[in-house]
């Protein structure tokens, strides 16, 4: 779906997608990594199930919301790859976002 520009001369470096290791250009965002990886999505809806792409790229609609490094709901566009970089679809809301009122 999506391809990488020529290489510009950034060094390429490892990334782990869904546990899975993929290569990644120094200076990419992490959501170009989720569209260049099938599902192109970064989360589902925790309402709807839907499953949900980065839109905007510059971390207004939220949709590129991922968990990076164990860090759920991280604006994939506006985190930028690192040697060893853990990135996960979010298919749920976070254990915080569940907690509710005991009293």
């Amino acid at each position: 779906m999506f391809e990488r520009l020529p290489d510009l001369g950034a060094d390429d470096v490892t990334v782990y997608l869904d546990g899975a290791a993929v290569s990644a250009r120094a200076g990419d965002c992490v959501a170009s990594v989720l569209l260049r990886h099938a599902p192109h999505i970064a989360h589902r809806n925790p309402v709807s199930g839907r499953p949900r792409a980065p839109f905007c790229m510059m971390g207004v609609c939220m949709e590129c919301a991922a968990v990076v490094d164990g860090v759920p709901s991280t604006l994939a566009c506006q985190t930028m790859v690192r040697e060893g970089m853990s990135i996960e679809r979010q298919t749920s809301l976070p254990d915080v976002c569940k907690a509710g009122h005991d009293g």
